[in-house]
């Protein structure tokens, strides 16, 4: 290999590495922040667990429950585990959001049918 051939093989290899290193980066960070949120109701409450992926809780995260009919039916927030619990609200599909630190935010459903 001459000396112009080595050269632009480490050109290559360089813009390559450039190239998908940050990528790495920036998906293993926006896994690691990535928010999870799981509700279930026993004996007339709702009770809501938020997580990020690495398993930290979300502490004072904002939740909001809404009906079937988008209408907002409670609000209130996680607590330093990430728990929050509050009696049924209504016996409807119930959407429960969380929004968390940073802008991350996902929701759960709570069919009616579930609780008991």
């Amino acid at each position: 290999m001459g000396k112009n051939q080595g050269y632009e093989m480490k050109r290559i290899i360089f813009i390559l590495l450039a190239a998908v290193l940050p990528a790495l980066f920036l998906s293993s960070t926006a896994m690691a922040h990535r928010v999870n949120v799981f509700a279930y109701v026993k004996n007339g409450t709702v009770y809501v667990e938020g997580y990020f992926l690495d398993g930290r809780p979300v502490t004072d995260g904002k939740i909001e429950v809404t009906d079937s009919k988008g209408q907002i039916v409670f609000s209130g927030n996680t607590d330093e585990k990430g728990k929050l619990s509050f009696p049924v609200p209504i016996t409807d599909d119930l959407a429960i959001v969380l929004n968390a630190s940073m802008g991350h935010r996902n929701q759960f459903l709570l069919k009616k049918n579930t609780f008991e």
